[in-house]
């Protein structure tokens, strides 16, 4: 009876083990391995402590000052995950409208291509990607318009790895990536015929700051196109769940301040833009963007396991999975805010610099 229990025991460990295997044999597949997991350019021994530094943001109260520290606040949260973003999500760190009898996959790459057909450029223009992260938007446009490419992040782990998917890719002499700040951007007045920016300006404390920047650059008569991350009208303030949902949201994802629809074309017009056109590309006919968080519930309990065993085994970092687990609660407040109506990472606005 020992003899069969032990045997019984045995059969599950290796089963387990080579579960375990599956899932990293998976991650490889996708271009990049659980097993190497980090926090990108933190060094591994203060992942821990800078994961409690970030969390440490949201217990000040929300001055002036603060928006200071944000760009530091910013950078420590694409260090910490950049590496599980990849991972579990791939190499666009967004959002799309689902497609009927489209995989995730080619969801996101209508959705970005959309973005550079809006701006009307040609082969050769010089088109703007404004928090480029590692780069999967840039490529997909670079590779549908002909445009030469130029990102910007303020991560340097970022840029590395944007470079790599770059020349992997054969787009390297198409996509240049440039490791700043877009609130201070060194680029010259007027050098872009484009600029886009999908899902990024959310991060900056005072968005006048970001679409100031980006008016600068462009020039007299292009076009500049961004997805922002905005509260709907279905959102009310003096509604807890409302309010429990927004917070999540802003706490997971390294946003100083979640802003209404109704704010951004009126900052827009202050740093002078026109606006040319203004939707939320969540609505129908647009099928759910949320139902890829629903439906990656399992992949995401699978991956937590597989992190939790390479933090034990010190394969990973320590720290490494409080920030999966962090991402986990995230993803369901980004959820509860699709399903509630009142949070949508997609509002797309179109503005063009006047030509005079």
């Amino acid at each position: 009876m020992d003899a069969l229990a032990l045997l019984c025991t045995t059969g599950l460990v290796f089963a387990g083990l080579y579960w375990f295997l599956c899932v990293l044999g998976a991650a490889e597949q996708k271009g990049k391995r659980a097993v190497d997991l980090g926090g990108g350019s933190i060094s591994r021994e203060k992942v821990e402590d800078r994961y409690r530094q970030y969390w440490a943001f949201f217990r000040k109260p929300k001055e002036i000052d603060r928006a200071e520290k944000v760009p530091h606040f910013v950078d420590t949260f694409y260090n910490l995950v950049t590496d599980i973003y990849e991972w579990g999500w791939g190499q666009s760190f967004h959002f799309s409208p689902s497609i009927k009898s489209k995989s995730h996959k080619e969801a996101t790459r209508l959705h970005e291509v959309r973005a550079v057909d809006l701006l009307a450029v040609r082969a050769g223009d010089r088109v703007l990607d404004v928090g480029c992260g590692v780069g999967g938007p840039m490529r997909a446009i670079a590779a549908h318009s002909g445009a030469r490419v130029v990102g910007i992040t303020i991560n340097e782990y970022q840029v590395d790895r944007a470079r790599s998917h770059n020349r992997k890719a054969g787009l390297d002499s198409q996509c240049e990536v440039v490791c700043g700040n877009f609130l201070q951007m060194p680029f010259e007045d007027g050098s872009f015929d484009g600029a886009y920016s999908i899902e990024a300006t959310c991060h900056a404390p005072k968005l006048e700051e970001a679409y100031a920047e980006v008016y600068r650059v462009l020039k007299p008569g292009a076009l500049y196109v961004s997805y922002e991350w905005v509260t709907t009208p279905d959102y009310r303030p003096e509604n807890p769940e409302h309010v429990e949902i927004i917070h999540g949201i802003e706490q997971g994802n390294a946003l100083p301040g979640l802003r209404s629809y109704a704010d951004v074309p009126e900052i827009a017009r202050q740093v002078g833009f026109e606006v040319v056109k203004e939707e939320d590309l969540a609505l129908p006919p647009a099928l759910p963007w949320w139902s890829r968080l629903k439906m990656g519930r399992v992949a995401y309990w699978r991956n937590s396991v597989v992190v939790m065993v390479l933090t034990f085994l010190g394969i990973a970092p320590k720290g490494v999975d409080d920030v999966h687990e962090m991402l986990f609660k995230t993803a369901a407040y980004l959820t509860r805010g699709g399903e509630t109506g009142i949070f949508t990472p997609m509002h797309m606005i179109l503005l063009r610099k006047p030509i005079s």
